[in-house]
């Protein structure tokens, strides 16, 4: 059995009916309708999205993060449904500082059952999410009064330097890319080898943000901060990841065995879609 095929397989098997939705849109030509309908169930009535959707905290409460994953699947899915983003925005309006910064997540998190990472850190205002949620609405071409609001904080912090974090810096980016900032390659390229849980080499079996998700697509802006060589190696590395029933590996710990699966099947379609970009598929 190929690559693809098997992949397909175990998204169909064990993969959430968000995934599943989205990999027929994706790879199927299915309607981008049912990605949407799939991402309501996880929106709470404030707006927010909540109940896992990111599935390393179980919480059904709105989160940050939960929000910037369903962007990210919109995104993937090149849907629009500018009700549903602007209902989204108004609930990161409601809980951001007074300056526009949001936080991944809420202590609301710790009375449901979470990931060891997922600790007081995540209640900071910080790039992370705040960045990355700006970069993707202004990739969904949605407005909103937070969305100008928040760029200008961005903005303000970002001129003091980047952050030391490959997770925060890949927000950054993901505002610098598509936000009213501008795309400077070389700034970015020197930082890039100081941040802690930076992946540099394909050959490195520890958890940690690789050129592939910071240069996801051939054409992504910060595809010359890397090369031919190093991108060739970590698709080669991907690749070699997938897993013997189909589905790629998560390299933490999550909450329980159905968050491992879930994310497994978010690991597995993303597999999925950097290797269709970058032309490494064997079928589609």
């Amino acid at each position: 059995m190929d690559l693809f095929t098997a992949a397909r397989d175990f998204l169909r098997t064990d993969g959430r009916l968000v995934e599943r939705r989205l990999f027929a849109t994706v790879f199927e030509g299915a309607d981008p309708v049912g990605v949407v309908d799939a991402l309501r169930g996880y929106q709470n009535a404030d707006g927010g999205f909540g109940h896992a959707l990111e599935p390393d905290k179980r919480c059904p409460d709105s989160q940050g993060l939960d929000v910037e994953t369903a962007f990210d699947v919109l995104l993937a899915a090149g849907a629009r449904d500018d009700e549903v983003v602007r209902r989204a925005c108004d609930w990161l309006q409601s809980v951001a500082t007074p300056e526009g910064a949001v936080s991944l997540c809420t202590p609301a998190i710790e009375n449901y059952p979470r990931a060891e990472h997922m600790a007081e850190w995540t209640y900071q205002p910080d790039l992370n999410p705040t960045a990355g949620l700006v970069g993707r609405l202004y990739a969904l071409g949605v407005e909103h009064p937070w969305r100008e609001q928040a760029a200008t904080w961005c903005a303000k912090i970002l001129a003091n330097g980047f952050p030391g974090d490959a997770h925060a810096l890949h927000e950054s980016m993901e505002y610098l890319e598509h936000g009213p900032g501008e795309v400077d390659l070389e700034p970015v390229r020197e930082h890039l080898a100081k941040v802690s849980f930076y992946r540099a080499r394909a050959d490195d079996p520890e958890y940690g943000v690789t050129p592939l998700h910071f240069a996801p697509a051939p054409d992504s802006a910060w595809r010359p901060l890397f090369t031919d060589d190093q991108i060739a190696g970590h698709l080669d590395r991907l690749i070699a990841d997938q897993q013997p029933d189909g589905g790629w590996a998560i390299t933490w710990e999550p909450p329980g065995p159905a968050a491992e699966l879930e994310y497994r099947g978010v690991e597995t379609l993303r597999a999925l879609r950097v290797l269709k970009a970058y032309d490494r598929l064997p079928t589609s």
